[in-house]
């Protein structure tokens, strides 16, 4: 070991992070300065969802009218095959 003193006191004193790990055990990493999470669970800049919620957008492929097009589409193209094989 080296001889100088560390001073890990303030370390130690900074409020820790509130986030519950996978195992379920609180989170022991000192929480970002003026935050109430640590780097890895929020408290960095830029982290967190995205503004005005761009993860919750529907692309229709599964709205009602899209469905109820793609049970048409599907029922004709089965219509399509018996008259083909019909003409056989």
């Amino acid at each position: 070991m080296s001889g100088h003193a560390r001073n890990t006191e303030a370390m130690r004193a900074s409020p820790r992070c509130g986030a519950r790990t996978r195992s379920g055990a609180a989170c022991c990493a000192p929480a970002a300065r003026g935050k109430m999470r640590c780097r890895m669970h929020g408290g960095a800049e830029g982290s967190g969802a995205p503004r005005r919620n761009r993860n919750a957008l529907k692309h229709g492929l599964f709205t009602k009218k899209s469905r109820a097009e793609q049970r048409q589409i599907r029922d004709l193209l089965g219509e399509v095959r018996m008259l083909l094989r019909e003409l056989e």
